[in-house]
């Protein structure tokens, strides 16, 4: 089944951005229509728990299923896709995919504790989660990593 893919992805350093991207071509290839947007905020670098302000703000409406990427930043995820998610009003009936980066070497260095918090709001709305990942910037396996990301999270939708 074709199905209308919107990509949401709040990037601070851009790696996450590019993993975004990448999926984002293996999926046009199976035919699904792709849109790639992000999510960011005003105050991005100061960003405090309940004192964020979004700047972009991308609409969910008008897609079947969702990928929610973001980096892990402070052991979490990144306050600003934890503000975006929140506002969201609701993911019932939709597939959501969800995908983190972060620097260090391992999962358990804060990647597998942001996926949680990212399954958990999402659920929260009413998501059908269909597949995670984290992405370890500086492990050796890195382009192992995203480019078996890609391939589960593509045979998903």
């Amino acid at each position: 089944m074709i199905m209308k893919i919107g990509i949401i992805v709040h990037s601070h350093t851009g790696n996450t951005y590019s993993v975004a991207e990448r999926l984002k071509e293996r999926l046009m290839v199976t035919g699904h229509s792709l849109a790639l947007e992000r999510v960011s905020a005003f105050n991005d670098e100061q960003a405090k728990a309940g004192s964020i302000r979004l700047k972009e703000v991308p609409g969910i409406s008008g897609y079947d299923a969702l990928v929610f990427a973001a980096p892990v930043q402070g052991f979490s995820l990144s306050s600003v896709m934890k503000a975006y998610l929140t506002q969201v009003p609701t993911l019932k009936n939709k597939k959501v995919a969800c995908f983190v980066t972060e620097f260090f070497p391992y999962p358990w260095m804060g990647g597998n504790r942001a996926i949680l918090q990212m399954k958990s709001l999402c659920e929260s709305k009413g998501a059908e989660i269909c597949g995670t990942g984290v992405i370890n910037w500086s492990s050796s396996q890195r382009n192992s990593m995203i480019a078996q990301l890609i391939e589960r999270l593509s045979s998903s939708f």
